[in-house]
């Protein structure tokens, strides 16, 4: 397939998670200058040289094609040897700037919506935007630490190339902590036949360093502070939520990012960044 250069705005990075072809990856997503949206992988981002570390609403230029194996219209595989970063779109005039490549994006107001984008013309990335986004919902992850055949994925093509020793791969193990709470959002949509409420998984990348930050500070009451930035502080904005599909299941969603502007008529105080 043919490949081309391709400035894309960077929107989501998810949590890393093992992966049996790419060492760990997150998936990452964003919009390029001419408005479309955009899946990239492999991303192992931690892996990646300094300069390449990009951040959110951070702009990018990269080597990309349409991904063979996802059919998913924004799919596209990265080749993470061409990323080069550039400018980061600030917070200024109450995210002016970035509002603007906000409305570019598809927009719902319900997984319903959602999906029957997704049945008639494929959208697989969306921006959601219910009646209301009620509470967090913390819950213990199935597994607390990386499963036996998760460790093997980790090592496997670590070591492979010569890259790493079993020992380094093992040490690097560690140092990708999991996560070992899932997070949703509690939501409520307006339908035809009324409000209808949802559970919405969160795997965004800022919600697994804030977790681990407000362990570091706080110990064992780690939910406090971490409540007080996901609940109190980010209900003050207007929330959106960057939905994601998975491969596989894709009537099932996830949240991959959190997006955050101030409400126009609310306090200045509102426009820093909360992680």
């Amino acid at each position: 397939m043919p490949t081309q250069i391709e400035r894309v705005l960077i929107l989501a990075k998810t949590y890393p998670s093992p992966s049996a072809s790419y060492v760990e990856t997150s998936c990452v997503a964003g919009i390029t200058e001419s408005g479309e949206m955009r899946r990239l992988y492999p991303v192992p981002f931690r892996l990646l040289a300094d300069g390449q570390q990009f951040q959110k609403w951070q702009w990018i230029d990269v080597r990309t094609e349409k991904a063979r194996a996802d059919h998913r219209p924004e799919s596209h595989r990265v080749f993470v040897d061409s990323i080069e970063c550039r400018h980061r779109i600030d917070t200024r005039g109450a995210w002016s700037e970035r509002r603007l490549w906000l409305e570019k994006i598809p927009r719902f107001t319900s997984i319903d919506e959602v999906n029957s984008a997704r049945e008639t013309s494929g959208t697989s990335m969306a921006l959601l935007t219910p009646s209301s986004i009620d509470s967090l919902e913390i819950q213990p992850a199935r597994n607390k630490d990386w499963t036996e055949a998760e460790k093997v994925k980790l090592i496997k093509n670590q070591i492979q190339g010569s890259l790493f020793t079993e020992q380094d791969a093992n040490e690097d193990i560690h140092q990708l902590q999991k996560v070992p709470f899932d997070f949703y959002y509690n939501v409520t949509y307006q339908t035809p036949e009324g409000p209808r409420q949802d559970k919405l998984k969160i795997i965004d990348w800022e919600a697994g360093v804030l977790y681990r930050k407000c362990v570091r500070s706080h110990g064992a009451k780690w939910q406090a502070p971490f409540r007080a930035k996901l609940e109190e502080d980010l209900f003050q904005r207007d929330l959106q939520l960057l939905i994601g599909n998975q491969h596989r299941f894709q009537n099932q969603w996830l949240i991959i990012s959190l997006i955050y502007p101030p409400k126009i008529e609310g306090s200045t105080l509102l426009q820093q960044p909360l992680f």
